[in-house]
C-alpha cells in the first residue's frame, strides 16, 4: 500500500472530523479550536473515555444493582458505594494518561508508520474480517503476557497492578473498577492494541473502536456476573484472577489461560466451595 502525502491526509481529515464531533459537543470553540491537531485529538480521546467510563458504569451498576437486584447478585455481594467511590477516583486520577495511548496511536497512524488503511473499501470483506480476528488474537496474546508478567514480576506487581488488585473479594468489585489501575498498568495493558497495529492491516476506525470498547468490555468483566458463554473470558473467570491471582490472565477468551496451563472455571470453583462448605458441616 502506497503511503503518500494525500493519502495519509485521509486520517488526518478524520482524526480532524473525530474531534469536531466530540468537542464541539463539550466544548465552546474557543477553547479547543486554536489547539495543535495534536492536543486536540488528546483531549477529545479523554473525553469521549471519561464520558463512556460512566455512561457504561452507571448504566450497568443501576441494571445489576437496582433494577435486577438479588436476581444476579444477592444484596450483600453489592459493593459499598465508598468503594465504587474509590474506584471512580483512581480511574480518573489514571485517565488523562490512558487517553494518551490512543492519541500516539493516532498519531502513528496519521505519519504512516503503521499498516492501518482508511476505508474497508481499499479491501475485500474476507480480509477484512479476516485481520479483525488476526488483530484479536494478537491483542489477546499480548494482553495475557502482559497482564501475566504483572504478577510474575513482583516489582510491577507491587508498584503498578496491585493498585488493581485492592478490589479482591466479591463485595468490593464493581464496573467502576475495570479502569482503577495505576496509569502506566493500563497503558502497559492496552499496548498490545497498538502494536498489533504494526503486523495487521486494520481497519484505523475498528481499531479505534475496538480500543475505545475496552471500557465497555472491562466494566462487564468486573460485575462478578458469570455469564457461562464459552469461550468468553467473563466476569466469573475474572472475579477468580482477583481472589486467586494467578489464575485466568486473560481478556476476551478463556484460550490463551487453556493453553498456556493457568485457566480456572469459575462452576468447578463452585463445586469445590460446596464440596468444601458440606465438610465442614460434618
Amino acid at each position: 500500500m502506497a503511503v503518500d502525502a494525500a493519502y495519509l491526509m485521509q486520517f488526518v481529515d478524520e482524526t480532524s472530523f473525530y474531534n469536531r464531533i466530540v468537542l464541539s459537543h463539550l466544548l465552546p470553540s474557543n477553547l479547543w479550536d486554536p489547539l495543535p491537531h495534536f492536543i486536540q485529538t488528546w483531549l477529545r480521546n479523554y473525553l469521549a473515555g471519561t464520558l463512556l467510563y460512566f455512561v457504561s458504569g452507571f448504566l450497568w451498576c443501576f441494571y445489576i444493582y437496582y433494577l435486577k437486584l438479588n436476581v444476579y447478585l444477592p444484596k450483600d455481594a453489592i459493593p459499598t458505594r465508598k468503594a465504587m467511590l474509590l474506584q471512580i477516583y483512581v480511574a480518573m486520577k489514571a485517565m488523562p494518561w490512558y487517553t494518551l495511548l490512543p492519541t500516539v496511536s493516532e498519531y502513528m497512524i496519521e505519519s504512516g508508520w503503521t499498516r492501518c488503511y482508511s476505508r474497508i473499501g481499499e479491501v475485500s470483506w474476507i480480509l477484512y474480517f479476516v485481520s479483525i480476528a488476526t488483530y484479536l488474537v494478537l491483542v489477546e496474546f499480548g494482553i495475557y503476557w502482559m497482564h501475566r508478567e504483572l504478577h510474575d514480576i513482583k516489582p510491577l506487581y507491587k508498584y503498578l497492578h496491585a493498585t488493581h488488585h485492592i478490589y479482591n473479594k466479591q463485595n468490593t468489585l464493581s464496573p467502576f473498577a475495570g479502569l482503577a489501575f495505576h496509569p502506566l498498568d493500563g497503558i502497559l495493558q492496552a499496548v498490545p492494541h497498538v502494536v498489533a497495529l504494526f503486523i495487521v492491516p486494520i481497519h484505523f476506525t475498528t481499531h479505534l473502536g475496538l480500543l475505545f470498547m475496552e471500557a465497555i468490555w472491562t466494566a462487564n468483566i468486573h460485575d462478578c456476573i458469570h455469564g457461562n458463554i464459552w469461550p468468553v473470558m467473563g466476569a466469573g473467570y475474572h472475579t477468580i484472577h482477583h481472589t486467586t491471582y494467578k489464575h485466568n490472565y486473560g481478556h476476551y477468551t478463556i484460550w490463551m489461560d487453556w493453553m498456556f496451563g493457568s485457566l480456572r472455571d469459575p462452576l468447578l470453583e463452585e463445586v469445590d466451595n460446596n464440596n468444601d462448605s458440606s465438610k465442614k458441616a460434618e
